[in-house]
């Protein structure tokens, strides 16, 4: 039984060379793409403002700032439960923010593995 494929697809080495050409592409362009979402800087809220926390792409915690009101000696779980908040949204920030972007480049397609 022989397998028929749609005109365009698949035989001729000049069809191969042009899906080769546009997968190179189509790395150069995530490579590209992944450098910059790295060096972007992110800036997250928590708490109605009072705990801040910059982030960048790699999702490294760059600074962490705490509004002074917001400390109480006798309630150091609302803290410590607005700092995991914060950190967890900014993580979570990088992360949609970097899968949309990539999305873009990749037509939604899955590439485990490359980044």
């Amino acid at each position: 039984m022989k397998v028929r494929l749609p005109q365009g697809m698949g035989g001729g080495p000049q069809n191969m060379n042009a899906m080769i050409r546009q997968a190179q592409k189509m790395q150069e362009d995530m490579t590209a793409l992944q450098e910059e979402l790295d060096a972007k800087e992110y800036e997250i809220s928590a708490g109605g403002g009072m705990v801040t926390v910059k982030i960048n792409g790699q999702k490294e915690i760059l600074s962490l700032e705490i509004k002074p009101e917001i400390v109480d000696p006798d309630d150091i779980e609302t803290l410590q439960d607005i700092i995991v908040a914060g950190v967890n949204e900014a993580i979570k920030t990088v992360e949609t923010t970097n899968a949309e972007k990539m999305s873009k480049i990749t037509g939604g397609m899955s590439m485990p593995g490359m980044f």
